[in-house]
Order: structure tokens, then C-alpha cells, then sequence
């Protein structure tokens, strides 16, 4: 009887700790392959610009089924003209000092969860550094199937020059999309800073998505590493391969004065340009 006992109450001590014992434990992430990408000032070249043949040759290749990310990536780099992006046509308030730098890049998943990890050195010698509560945001989109050449161009769908920071645009006019949506997920460095878990439809909102995003970050030395989690739900499905674009304000940035990644697809026990490594 006594041993009948005993087996009970580890088996009700068993089933009380359940929930816990199915949590999945986060990525060893020394054992998480790397993808360096680089992430750049973009100044104020809207999807707009991007779909004008006379400001944008690459046009044509985009009404082909091209990708952005397929013309002007080489060997980890980009083949821009920086100096163009720079120049007073295309940043009219002025340049960062640094305009492109790598961030890289790791993704896990298990059944439930998505992991995004993001390593990468904030440069200074920004133009407006008009958010004094946070140093640095790093943000990740995902498109769904709905967003026009969502997997082609990346977040560009949602940057329009009628919105907020572009040069004469309505200041209250935040990102959009015209087809679809984006889910956003940020992290902030301000302390105590709630991670955000929003969207990109007709506005941009920075709560209230279902992906239950948890965001945790700091900096070692000149290094920042922010990681996510999120559910595996949404657009994200195991098997599928979903447009991904990331986005960096440093040194205080806020609106277009950001440094953004080009559009790449993130596989989930699919192939993509980023590959997330089961757990």
C-alpha cells in the first residue's frame, strides 16, 4: 500500500508539472547555423520609386518575378551605389554616416515556437536621433501570401511616400500595405521596453497580433543580440517558406532614418534563403 502510494503521488506530481516538462527548452545556438545580411539606409526610396523604370532599372526585372535580393546581392555583400543613396536626391536630410552593416542572422523552431536571433554592431553617427528613451529597435516582418511581391521585395509593400518621415508626407500616416499583411514583431533597448506584437494592414500597429511575441536583448562590448520567440502560427507554417525582412534603428532613429534588409524568405522545413534549424 505504501508503494501504491508513493507511485500516485509521483504520478500526480508528474501530471502538475506537465505544462512545464513539454516546454521546449530555447536553441542551443552555437549548434544554429549563421546568415549574415546586410541591412542599409535606404533614404527616401519608397515602393513607388522602386516600381518607377526611370528612378529604378531593376523594375523590369521585378515585373519578371524577380527578387531584390536575387539582383543585388554578391557574396554576402551589396553592389548599390551608396554614394546614390547617400546623395541629396535620395536622403535629402542627410546621410548616416554608416550606411550598411551586417546583422546576423539565426532561426530554430520546434512544434510550437519560432526562435529569431540577431547579432549585430549598432553604428553611431545617425541623422535623426529624435527617440531619446531607446538607443537601438531591431524589428523582423513576415508577409503573408496576400501582400503583392511580398516575396520579391520584402517590408518595401508597406513603404510608401505618403507616409510619416518621407519628405512633405502626412506625419500621422504610418505604414501600410494596399493587399495583405504583415506581422511585426520589435524589440526596444529601453529598459523595462514591452515587446511588440502588431501588424502592417491598412496602419501599422505595434499590438495586438496572436503570435504571443516574447523579445529579450542587450550588449556585450559593441555587440547587440536580441532574441525572439514567437508561435509558430499565422503565416509561419512548418513546411512553408515565408518573406522575411529585418529592420535596425541605431543611435536613436526612428521612422525611415533606419537601416532595413532587402526581402528573403525564411524556410521552415522548407527551403529559403534563411533555413530555420529544428529542434
Amino acid at each position: 500500500m505504501k508503494r501504491t502510494s508513493v507511485s500516485l503521488a509521483l504520478f500526480g506530481a508528474l501530471l502538475a508539472l506537465g505544462p512545464q516538462l513539454a516546454q521546449a527548452a530555447p536553441p542551443d545556438w552555437s549548434k544554429v547555423p549563421k546568415r549574415d545580411i546586410q541591412v542599409f539606409h535606404a533614404g527616401v526610396t519608397p515602393i513607388e520609386w522602386i516600381m518607377k523604370k526611370s528612378d529604378h532599372s531593376g523594375r523590369t526585372g521585378l515585373n519578371k518575378g524577380e527578387s531584390c535580393v536575387g539582383c543585388h546581392e554578391e557574396k554576402g555583400g551589396l553592389n548599390f551605389d551608396m554614394k546614390r543613396l547617400a546623395g541629396k536626391d535620395l536622403e535629402p536630410k542627410g546621410a548616416p554616416k554608416t550606411m550598411n552593416f551586417p546583422v546576423a542572422v539565426q532561426t530554430a523552431y520546434d512544434k510550437d515556437n519560432l526562435y529569431v536571433r540577431l547579432s549585430f554592431k549598432a553604428p553611431g553617427g545617425g541623422v535623426d536621433p529624435a527617440d531619446k528613451e531607446n538607443e537601438v529597435k531591431a524589428t523582423v516582418l513576415f508577409a503573408n501570401d496576400k501582400v503583392s511581391q511580398g516575396a520579391q521585395v520584402g517590408c518595401w509593400a508597406s513603404c510608401h511616400g505618403d507616409a510619416r518621415t518621407m519628405p512633405g508626407a502626412d506625419d500621422k500616416k504610418t505604414k501600410y500595405t494596399k493587399d495583405g499583411a504583415y506581422e511585426l514583431m520589435q524589440w526596444k533597448s529601453a529598459k523595462g521596453a514591452k515587446a511588440a506584437d502588431g501588424s502592417v494592414t491598412d496602419k501599422r500597429s505595434m499590438e495586438g497580433g496572436s503570435a504571443g511575441v516574447k523579445a529579450e536583448g542587450g550588449k556585450s562590448g559593441d555587440t547587440y543580440t536580441v532574441t525572439f520567440t514567437r508561435k509558430l502560427n499565422g503565416t509561419l507554417a512548418e513546411g512553408k517558406a515565408t518573406p522575411i525582412g529585418v529592420a535596425i534603428h541605431s543611435d536613436h532613429a526612428i521612422g525611415r532614418f533606419h537601416h532595413v534588409s532587402m526581402g528573403y524568405t525564411l524556410g521552415v522545413g522548407a527551403d529559403g534563403d534563411i533555413k530555420a534549424a529544428k529542434q
